[in-house]
């Protein structure tokens, strides 16, 4: 089955060409309009698109002024704040292309990214992050200099870009702006590939043109509607929405800094639309309901959609059923959309699945929680669902301009404008990612296609997992890592649609044995996989492995096994595989005593 949606109406937003030229056309159609709203000493503060666009032209100046060049790549290193957005579009607007890096990543992580793209500059959040690149600089010969945002030793401020740009003419900029391409690249992101390391993901500034627009033609934000904004922007859904608000003016409320405080953010700032990933819900869900009768929740949750379903469509509501979803929503709904700051029109969800439950409880409190889908290759999205289109269950339909088609095997094939051009370097070597000869690209995700044109993911052709926050793992390089210790012969991780990682972890037969003696142990596998001093063993192993990647990556707890893997036991493939699969089944109770706490 194939689906595909009408193209794009005419041009909305600023009309821009490029992302290069877009807060500038934004600062002449927006003017003094809030582009941003942020917390500085304690209180909250309004940026207008004039002074956006000014400190933008300052930094893209400062940068032409250190010596970048049109086309070279500056790694980003840097939480999500305000700064991250002058940055971004600083390197931009001088003509360079951005390469977010995700401030959990490790050192080498970072040299990996900076590294392979053969970032020239490097801009850095603060002396923690500096000190990430300093750690790695050998292995960077071609960083010539790192900026960082707040004072560090070994890096220019950005300050001090700021100032020197000032020296500057501001034609100089625009002559970069006027130079750029759509098919010129915007940004590389690096994405956790199939197997080895990350892979970056070359989008241009036609992809992302192309899919601002796909979005602006189903009102997934509306001109001035705020929208609050805590997901990390080195990822491309954050990405996406910064980009949507700027082109719309629509006023990004930049988050505090801490989730702990997501849920005051939300109460005191009222935005209108929320993109997330299924973590916070299900937080929040939580709370909701941990203190609640789950009957009482469950007929709530079914009153709820009974009444919106039928006031969506027109229909005259009974007044006994008026009467008790009126009482439902003084007890229960009002407190959710209170949560929310009580002016939320829509949340998205997205980069990790969630239960259908979850999302009928928000609907019913008419707090609408819907589901897209896409990839970094994708430009972000490339179906979503709104409010006035949307089925619970599924990730929505296509965005307009984007085609979708089930293969035979059942992955999911996407077409149209907002395709990556490929990967950096040496490119993809699987079948993951693979644009072909019809320009489809193969997403590595199963899934299926109603007669409506819906799409339900249904699982993923490779073992890449994507925990409940959204973070993409590879687990094959912390697995091997693992099983190079001369005491564990198998580990497998689980994360799937987790809150962290976890692990099943074997002990080597032949080798444990000789810790055993030495520590007057009985020698048999089972009775050691239950020893303190063993546990204690294992877990200084796992603690070597886990500091050389973020912590979103690390294994959190482990359990092990009282057996090795094998063959015999079905938990191998003839060639020594593991199947994931089988072991996620055979020890889901396991598994999931690790999260019970």
């Amino acid at each position: 089955m194939q689906h595909t949606t009408p193209s794009p109406r005419a041009e909305s937003g600023t009309g821009s060409r490029t992302i290069a030229d877009i807060v500038s056309l934004a600062a002449e159609r927006y003017q003094e309009q809030p582009a941003a709203r942020f917390k500085r000493d304690g209180e909250w503060t309004d940026l207008s698109y004039t002074e956006l666009s000014e400190i933008v032209s300052e930094i893209a100046r400062g940068l032409i002024d250190l010596g970048l060049h049109p086309g070279e790549r500056v790694a980003l290193l840097c939480t999500t704040r305000i700064e991250w957005t002058f940055a971004d579009f600083g390197i931009t607007s001088a003509g360079g292309v951005v390469v977010p890096i995700y401030p959990t990543n490790s050192p080498e992580e970072c040299a990996w990214v900076a590294g392979n793209s053969e970032s020239r500059f490097a801009i850095a959040e603060d002396a923690s992050q500096v000190a990430k690149l300093i750690a790695v600089r050998d292995q960077l010969p071609g960083l010539e200099a790192i900026v960082s945002i707040e004072p560090a030793e070994g890096a220019i401020s950005l300050d001090e870009v700021r100032e020197r740009g000032r020296a500057r003419d501001a034609a100089e900029v625009a002559e970069r702006i006027a130079a750029v391409k759509p098919e010129d690249p915007y940004t590389i992101m690096y994405t956790s590939g199939t197997t080895g390391p990350p892979k970056g993901c070359v989008l241009t500034h036609g992809n992302y043109r192309s899919v601002t627009r796909m979005c602006e033609e189903i009102d997934v934000i509306e001109p001035g509607e705020p929208v609050y904004l805590y997901l990390p922007l080195a990822h491309s859904y954050a990405l996406l929405i910064q980009l949507l608000g700027v082109d719309l003016g629509a006023p990004i409320i930049f988050w505090s800094g801490s989730r702990e405080q997501i849920v005051p953010d939300l109460m005191a700032t009222k935005p209108v639309y929320l993109p997330s990933v299924p973590r916070i819900f299900e937080k929040i869900y939580t709370l909701v309901t941990s203190n609640n009768d789950p009957a009482k929740i469950a007929a709530a949750t079914q009153l709820g959609l009974q009444v919106r379903a039928m006031m969506a469509a027109g229909q005259p509501v009974p007044e006994q059923l008026q009467a008790a979803f009126d009482q439902a929503d003084a007890e229960l709904y009002a407190n959710v959309r209170n949560i929310f700051g009580g002016r939320l029109k829509q949340a998205t969800s997205g980069a990790a699945p969630i239960g259908k439950e979850i999302l009928e409880f928000f609907y019913a409190c008419g707090a609408p929680v819907l589901e897209g889908y896409g990839m970094t290759e994708t430009s972000t999205v490339t179906t979503t669902s709104t409010v006035a289109d949307f089925k619970l269950g599924t990730v929505g339909r296509a965005i307009p301009g984007s085609e979708l088609k089930i293969a035979e095997d059942g992955e999911v094939l996407v077409r149209g404008p907002h395709i990556f051009r490929g990967y950096y370097g040496e490119g993809d070597t699987t079948a993951f990612g693979e644009v072909d000869a019809e320009g489809w690209l193969h997403t590595g995700d199963l899934g299926a296609l109603d007669d409506e044109g819906y799409l339900t993911i249904t699982g993923r052709k490779k073992d890449i997992m994507i925990t409940a926050g959204g973070k993409n793992l590879t687990p094959a390089n912390l697995e091997n890592d693992l099983k190079r210790s001369r005491w564990i012969s198998q580990a497998v991780m689980h994360a799937d649609r987790r809150p962290y990682p976890v692990a099943l972890i074997t002990l080597d037969p032949e080798e444990i044995v000789h810790f055993a003696r030495e520590h007057e142990l009985p020698e048999d596998l089972a009775a050691l996989s239950r020893e303190p001093k063993v546990f204690e063993l294992i877990q200084g192993e796992v603690d070597r492995v886990n500091a050389k990647y973020a912590q979103v990556e690390q294994i959190k707890r482990f359990f092990l096994l009282d057996h090795d893997l094998s063959q015999e036991t079905g938990e191998l493939t003839p060639t020594l595989k593991v199947k994931r699969n089988v072991i996620n089944d055979k020890y889901a109770s396991e598994f999931d005593a690790l999260y019970s706490d």
